[in-house]
């Protein structure tokens, strides 16, 4: 009777509710849009009840194509690093503070010297950077103090959902995780970090936190009349959408990282045990027992389609055949791009520098270069990065990287999943499913269903490898020479980045 799943996958854009069967097929699906409000310079919020209601919206249309009474489980993904607060009456007292949103940066140092530089990465799994919540909750307390004092509750969009779900204020390891505060060895709030806030917060403000594929409720009631789904299905915890991308193309186990294209480039790769460095953060996976060693590159597609509008005039959801004609004109470009080599900083970079001063660097312009040429050099840079990336973590953990899982909406692009194959010397395989994240949802509950005893065996079972791109090995030293010379950008540019930030603040 119960033969599907379902997984809500809350995205930054979109709400998204698929049905998943037990071999990992989608079966039918809803979404519904969500919207990014600006009230000022670099800050992006949106209001949580736009969640809610894009969730009934997405979960309606999903059970007008399928029976309600064949669902077993529903479990949440959720966009990362983004925080809603409510006062003792559970009434938001402002919009939430979305993942994208600088006005925290100011906040790091402050939030590390108090804790500790050392002992909050050792603690959390994050480095020195302004992506977790917890920054954002700083900025909170600082420029909205009289708000802030009324906090009573602290939602990350997963507890928001499964509040409204089933009452219950609990949410998934996986999606505490993200905040910064969380104690990724304990499995539990961080003290320390909360009380080193400008105003202390204590760790009762905020979701009991459980263990992925943990039964955290039942659909109510009310929740019922705006979705439909059927009074006492269970919801299941989920987690970041970060991690449940790697669960949804089967990373459960060390080897194989995901790689997910899309706004921003995200690889992940599966460990043991919480190891920490510079090298990338660490996220607690949703397999209840390991860990997530993730790197980041803010500019992703986002860089892509921001050069592409800017430069060349050139809008790729309008205009698709332009893009496909540009990826023509590239793939007819040499390797190395004639000469051209880009540093993808234009947000900033992450993982290993961790400095918000830095931006984009485009090294070699000549009078033949043109649209073409630029464009490939933009593909070589982001796989460059990702190279040096891999390289980093590899050192500084032994973890093998043996091949990548493709997913996100620049793994359509053929061309540039060779690319990355070639830099990186090792194959790319573009995954069978765009909707990873929903599917890694759909695989937690599946566990939490009681289809199968863990994690490894349902992420068997559902998930499914595609199309191989393999490196090229008469490019290999090529792209070594190309590797050890983009290496060697960053730090001969690291000291007038500052200067650079600093005469533009004038």
């Amino acid at each position: 009777m119960h033969e599907l799943v379902i997984g809500i996958d809350l995205s930054t854009t979109t709400c998204k509710a698929i049905a998943w069967d037990a071999r990992g097929v989608l079966v039918a699906q809803g979404r519904a849009p969500l919207t990014l409000s600006r009230p000022a310079p670099n800050a992006y919020e949106q209001d949580p009840e736009h969640w809610w209601c894009a969730t009934q919206q997405a979960v309606k249309s999903l059970l007008a194509q399928i029976e309600g009474r064949s669902i077993a489980a529903v479990a949440v993904v959720n966009q990362r690093e983004t925080v809603a607060v409510t006062d003792a009456r559970d009434q938001l007292l402002r919009p939430a503070m979305l993942w994208l949103d600088e006005r925290r940066k100011d906040e790091v140092s402050a939030l590390c010297q108090r804790v500790g530089h050392e002992r909050l990465h050792s603690i959390t799994g994050k480095p020195h950077d302004w992506a977790p919540a917890i920054y954002s909750l700083a900025w909170l307390a600082d420029a909205e103090p009289e708000l802030f004092h009324k906090i009573r509750h602290v939602y990350d969009p997963h507890a928001w959902l499964v509040r409204k779900l089933t009452g219950a204020f609990v949410t998934s390891w996986a999606s505490a995780d993200p905040f910064g505060a969380f104690d990724i060895h304990r499995h539990r709030w961080a003290d320390d970090v909360l009380r080193a806030l400008p105003i202390a917060l204590g760790s009762e403000c905020f979701p009991k936190a459980c263990a992925p594929g943990t039964v955290l409720g039942t659909i109510t009631q009310d929740a019922h009349a705006l979705t439909g789904l059927p009074v006492g299905t269970p919801v299941v915890a989920g987690g970041g959408d970060g991690q449940a991308g790697g669960l949804g193309i089967g990373v459960v186990s060390p080897g194989t990282a995901y790689l997910n294209l899309g706004t921003a480039i995200v690889s992940g790769v599966y460990a043991a045990t919480p190891r920490v460095n510079d090298a990338f953060r660490t996220l607690c996976a949703i397999d209840r027992k390991g860990y997530v060693l993730e790197t980041s590159l803010r500019s992703g597609t986002l860089l892509i389609n921001s050069l592409l509008k800017q430069f060349f005039e050139i809008d790729v959801v309008a205009q698709p055949d332009s893009l496909i004609r540009l990826e023509i004109e590239a793939s007819r470009v040499a390797p190395g791009s004639e000469g051209l080599i880009l540093l993808p900083y234009w947000n900033g970079v992450m993982n290993p520098y961790w400095d918000q001063d830095a931006r984009g660097c485009l090294l070699g312009l000549s009078p033949d270069h043109g649209r073409a040429q630029i464009y490939r050099a933009v593909l070589e840079g982001i796989a460059l990065e990702q190279a040096l990336a891999t390289q980093r973590m590899v050192e500084a953990t032994g973890e093998p990287v043996d091949a990548f899982v493709a997913i996100g909406g620049g793994a359509a692009s053929r061309l540039w999943c060779q690319i990355i194959a070639d830099i990186t010397d090792r194959p790319v395989i573009r995954a069978v499913t765009q909707e990873a994240s929903s599917l890694g949802a759909g695989i937690a509950a599946a566990v939490g269903a009681g289809w199968y005893e863990d994690f490894a065996s349902a992420a068997q079972a559902m998930t499914q490898g595609g199309e191989t791109f393999s490196p090229n090995p008469a490019l290999r030293e090529f792209h070594r020479e190309l590797l050890a010379l983009y290496s060697e950008l960053y730090p001969r540019l690291r000291d007038l980045y500052p200067r650079l930030a600093k005469l533009n603040q004038r």
